[in-house]
């Protein structure tokens, strides 16, 4: 009976092979546009979620508004990552990170401008998930004028990995590798060549907190700890930059607020950075979550159509087969029979 129900299918299908290829093509292109949009869709929402403790860890950002100018900083001052490890229990780890702009690598007697090249505390590799293929995670970036690389970069001015040791100019300056790192993932927030330890730079060391230049990170014990750091935010950042402030302002910082103006701190999932925030100072250019909601919407609009047009299709071809239905059930054809072979000449 199968075989019969195929051999069926496969005669109607050659029969009628206009129609065959547009109900098939018209389905094909339906599904095909419809599964790329999920690729995309995957591949905006897994943006930082090769990090093993992606969801402990958090950045701070910071809000300002001084009259009728409100920004939004992905950037923090320079001690905070250090104050928010002395002051919280539950803050397990901090590191700052820094874009260092671009700068000139010698190669032999050949200078290539570089321009993915970050600072980073040593803390780095506690937070984020960075494997290290040769050197120590724990002192890579201890030293000043000491840099990480990664794999790539290290086979394109080595020709290998194993190179902690060897050192790289940049601009003027000489840097020893200290570390080579697989290279960071596509979906990643941030994505650098280069990591020169934070300690080479002086103004790493600033204890200012009215100035806002480092992308700063928490790593919680737990993940639910962040809402007790937002809770308490307000009070620290009183804590330290009040006396700065009536230094600096003559005022105190409640004293700023009643003017309409605020200065505060607030954090946002790591996993949410790539889709959910456009702030100044980002580490790399972001996606927005409307282009996730709009796409998704298409593809199922397309699916849909795609479907109806196929069942439309198919629908109508079958009221040209009423003879034979009449034919099978005269012979003896239950309907369920009947239903398992239109289903089969459907597809």
């Amino acid at each position: 009976m199968i075989k019969n129900y195929i051999k069926t299918a496969y005669r109607s299908l050659l029969k009628n092979k206009g129609f065959t290829i547009l109900n098939v093509l018209g389905l094909s292109l339906g599904l095909a546009s419809c599964l790329l949009i999920i690729f995309y869709v995957v591949d905006e929402t897994s943006y930082d979620r090769y990090n093993t403790k992606a969801d402990r860890i958090y950045r701070v950002n910071e809000d300002l508004k001084l009259g009728e100018n409100n920004v939004l900083y992905a950037v923090c001052m320079p001690p905070l990552a250090q104050a928010l490890k002395n002051d919280f229990p539950y803050v397990e780890n901090a590191v700052r990170i820094k874009y260092a702009g671009s700068m000139h690598v010698k190669k032999g007697i050949t200078n290539i401008l570089e321009t993915k090249i970050a600072l980073a505390d040593p803390s780095l590799f506690n937070v984020f998930t960075l494997p290290m293929i040769n050197g120590s995670p724990a002192t890579a970036l201890a030293e000043p004028n000491s840099v990480v690389i990664t794999e790539s970069i290290s086979k394109k001015y080595f020709k290998r990995t194993n190179v902690v040791g060897e050192t790289l100019k940049f601009n003027d300056t000489w840097y020893k590798v200290a570390g080579v790192i697989k290279d960071i993932p596509a979906q990643s927030h941030f994505n650098f060549d280069f990591f020169i330890s934070m300690s080479t730079f002086p103004d790493s060391r600033s204890t200012e907190w009215l100035r806002s230049d480092y992308n700063t990170y928490v790593l919680f014990k737990d993940a639910a700890d962040h809402k007790k750091l937002e809770a308490a935010l307000p009070a620290f950042l009183n804590r330290h930059s009040g006396q700065e402030m009536q230094t600096q302002l003559k005022m105190s910082i409640a004293a700023f607020e009643k003017g309409g103006s605020f200065f505060r701190l607030n954090l946002t999932p790591l996993t949410d950075i790539h889709l959910k925030s456009n702030r100044t100072g980002e580490l790399g250019p972001n996606s927005t979550i409307q282009y996730v909601y709009v796409f998704s919407a298409i593809a199922l609009f397309i699916l849909l159509i795609a479907c109806v047009n196929f069942m439309n299709l198919s629908t109508a071809r079958s009221a040209n087969r009423a003879r034979e239905v009449g034919v099978r059930k005269v012979l003896g054809s239950s309907k369920k029979y009947l239903i398992a072979q239109f289903l089969r000449n459907l597809f």
